[in-house]
């Protein structure tokens, strides 16, 4: 049986997680490809018009996002929800265009479906997440701290890793859903699958 590469997707405006791996059809066992962090940040430039800079930065993410996607088959997201302000409904829009976006098709998954998926309760902590993910795949491609710090050692997993090791969780969610469980059974039934 032929492998599929996937990809996974924490949007966010200021820290966008995507994480690629190679799918095993047979077993559904994933192998990290990549993990790639697309960090923006507000202009301090006050000249800068607001919309301006909202621009700026959702070229930022799209440009980090679409090379991440070379390769890919499909892609699981969580869609954000529940913006009280101005800011957050912004940069919800942003995430959700950037996965309408992308250059391959897509699936959402909730957010209580990535968390039951990795750590198999429904209120998992990000710590719980990031454990979770370390301890399933220790040989990802994870960010690790080059230097010591006031709460880290050199060689400890890097506080940047939130969003990837959730993007990781996504794609463990993402391959449980009855329509992923659909397109899977096509999958599996094709002679190019056989032959990969």
């Amino acid at each position: 049986m032929g492998k599929i590469l996937i990809a996974g997707l924490d949007g966010s405006l200021r820290n966008f997680g995507v994480a690629t791996a190679w799918l095993d059809l047979e077993t559904l066992k994933l192998d990290i490809h990549q993990l790639t962090i697309i960090k923006t940040e507000l202009s301090k430039d006050k000249k800068v018009r607001s919309s301006s800079d909202y621009l700026r930065r959702s070229l930022e993410i799209k440009n980090g996002v679409h090379p991440a996607m070379k390769g890919v088959t499909t892609a699981f997201y969580e869609v954000p929800s529940g913006g009280q302000d101005y800011k957050s409904v912004m940069g919800f829009g942003i995430v959700i265009g950037t996965y309408a976006g992308l250059p391959v098709p897509g699936c959402e998954v909730s957010p209580y479906e990535t968390k039951l998926a990795a750590v198999g309760t429904k209120t998992a902590s990000k710590e719980e997440m990031i454990a979770w993910a370390f301890e399933k795949y220790p040989d990802a491609p994870w960010r690790l701290y080059e230097k010591g710090g006031k709460s880290w050692k050199k060689g400890d997993p890097h506080s940047d890793n939130e969003h990837v090791a959730d993007a990781v969780a996504i794609m463990e969610a993402g391959i449980k859903t009855p329509s992923f469980l659909q397109t899977l059974a096509i999958l599996r039934s094709l002679p190019v699958a056989q032959a990969a």
